[in-house]
């Protein structure tokens, strides 16, 4: 329950600021798998959309998980990102 209380935390922290940072610090939970279940596509999202706003660490992180990626999993990202810029 713990591990959910904590990514909530961040997930609300970064949705709702939308800051570079808060956002590749949600990537990074969910490319590591720290605090939620590793999930490439959900990670890939959160670097795509801190590099959007600045974050250059993003990039990087962005093209290694995009390596391990089918191409379905990086439209999939890529079509959560811009679900969630439209509501955000």
């Amino acid at each position: 329950m713990a591990r959910m209380d904590i990514s909530t935390e961040k997930a609300e922290l970064a949705t709702q600021t939308a800051m570079p940072d808060a956002l590749f610090e949600l990537g990074m939970l969910y490319a590591t798998g720290r605090d939620v279940e590793a999930d490439l596509v959900a990670a890939h999202k959160w670097f795509n959309l801190a590099a959007a706003r600045g974050n250059r660490s993003a990039l990087t992180y962005r093209l290694e998980l995009a390596r391990e990626m089918s191409s379905e999993q990086i439209a999939e990202a890529q079509r959560l990102a811009r679900e969630w810029l439209q509501t955000h």
